[in-house]
């Protein structure tokens, strides 16, 4: 949650909104009034809304999510850059490139030439090889990559967030993060629509201070949500290593049985016994009456029947 309180934006100049007639109608619900002629937002209703946003950035970084932070104005780029890097996160504070994120496979082919200019510049044996001006050619080409992509060349694949400072000058941005279905966090001034921000921070888009007060603000909720996931996790890992002693268990031996004794004895112990010996089967039984013998006998056999 952030720390931020209403005097701080009272200081910073965040109640400030735009000329009246350059107002957007669809911002009037944050709209306290006006005052010659400019018109003043109110912070009853900035105040909350911003602590949401930071909370959900906070939740966002928690889970492992990107947020990737923009802001190419003149006074917001210095700040956007500075803040995103105190947070670890990609950010775009020179120029909006058509494409960044609808056409992210081209651009990922670019972030990878820069990366291997840096490396062959970085080279000493590869750049002794080269002529002055074929350095000069690959160091203007590396400037003009790192400017325009030097923010995102860390970045693993499309953010799970954006983070805009003033929604009207990137509404590029916004409408393909729309296209994408990548949550907007943004302020939006007096003078903007609201449409296509899903968290709203209604304040001042122009003053240095203003704007260094949202990007400090989540770039602390960004800190603050990895240092809560680093304590869980090392909370888990002392749970997970606590000694259980454990008691001996008791082993309950039972003896083998013997195998028992066969139901027929021996036909040893039958005769000792006086009984009879059994007689061995005759292998001639079950086949069948016996047959005659070869020969005459066939005619002796009739006269006997004679």
């Amino acid at each position: 949650m952030s720390n931020i309180s209403m005097r701080q934006m009272l200081e910073a100049g965040v109640h400030f909104g735009h000329q009246t007639r350059f107002w957007h109608p669809k911002m009037r619900p944050y709209i306290f009034g006006e005052r010659n002629r400019i018109h003043i937002i109110n912070l009853e209703k900035t105040l909350p809304l911003f602590n949401q946003a930071m909370a959900y950035l906070e939740k966002l970084a928690a889970n492992g999510g990107t947020v990737l932070f923009v802001g190419t104005k003149r006074q917001a780029g210095e700040v956007i850059a500075e803040e995103a890097r105190r947070a670890g996160m990609p950010y775009v504070g020179h120029r909006w490139l058509g494409g960044m994120l609808t056409n992210y496979r081209t651009v990922k082919k670019s972030i990878e030439r820069l990366k291997a200019l840096e490396a062959t510049l970085s080279d000493e044996l590869r750049a002794e090889k080269l002529s002055k001006k074929e350095l000069l050619t690959l160091e203007r080409e590396r400037g003009k990559l790192e400017k325009s992509l030097g923010g995102i060349k860390d970045m693993p694949g499309l953010p799970d967030a954006l983070f805009v400072i003033d929604v009207g000058h990137e509404y590029i941005a916004v409408s393909e993060a729309n296209k994408l279905n990548i949550p907007v966090v943004g302020v939006v001034d007096s003078n903007c629509k609201p449409d296509g921000v899903d968290c709203i921070i209604p304040g001042n888009d122009d003053s240095i201070r203003a704007i260094r007060l949202y990007a400090q603000g989540a770039a602390d909720a960004i800190l603050g949500g990895r240092e809560r996931t680093r304590s869980m996790a090392a909370t888990a890992g002392d749970d997970e290593f606590v000694e259980v002693r454990e008691e001996p268990v008791k082993v309950k031996v039972v003896a083998k049985r013997k195998p028992a004794a066969p139901d027929t004895e021996p036909p040893a112990a039958l005769a000792e016994a006086g009984a009879e010996e059994p007689k061995a089967a005759d292998p001639a039984a079950g086949k069948g009456p016996a047959r005659k013998p070869k020969g005459g006998g066939g005619k002796g056999d009739g006269e006997d029947a004679a």
